[in-house]
């Protein structure tokens, strides 16, 4: 299976590249491009694409997706606002998405960027690395 995946950063690539060693049957291709009507092109000549939270995924874009053969939509996200189900559903597209992630980890982050403002470590780090 060719899989394009949209709105990939730098620091992303190891791990989908150690997601998939075992699985040789899966040929990924990265763009940094968020999946638009203007980059929906780029899907040409691929099984599937995944995507992320702020690529857009609308009639147009899966009108384009489905005339260059794409027929599954893969989600890296729990949710699934920026994709139009029902025109996916229209084109026999399969959307497959994270099912769920952990509310806990949301909130010991969150407690963690507290700790990280009324410490003020952010300023810290910035005289550190400057050697003040």
């Amino acid at each position: 299976m060719n899989i394009a995946f949209f709105s990939t950063q730098k620091y992303e690539l190891p791990f989908f590249e150690q997601s998939t060693r075992d699985y040789s049957a899966i040929k990924i291709t990265y763009f940094e491009q968020a999946l638009s009507e203007q980059t929906a092109i780029l899907a040409s000549g691929f099984d599937a694409i995944c995507v992320f939270v702020n690529d857009t995924v609308n009639t147009a874009v899966i009108e384009q997706l489905a005339s260059q053969g794409i027929n599954t939509i893969l989600l890296r996200c729990a949710g699934f606002n920026n994709v139009d189900l029902p025109a996916a559903k229209a084109h026999k597209i399969k959307v497959l998405r994270v099912p769920a992630y952990s509310p806990e980890a949301v909130a010991e982050h969150c407690i963690a960027l507290m700790l990280t403002l009324s410490r003020k470590t952010h300023k810290a780090y910035n005289r550190v690395r400057e050697d003040n």
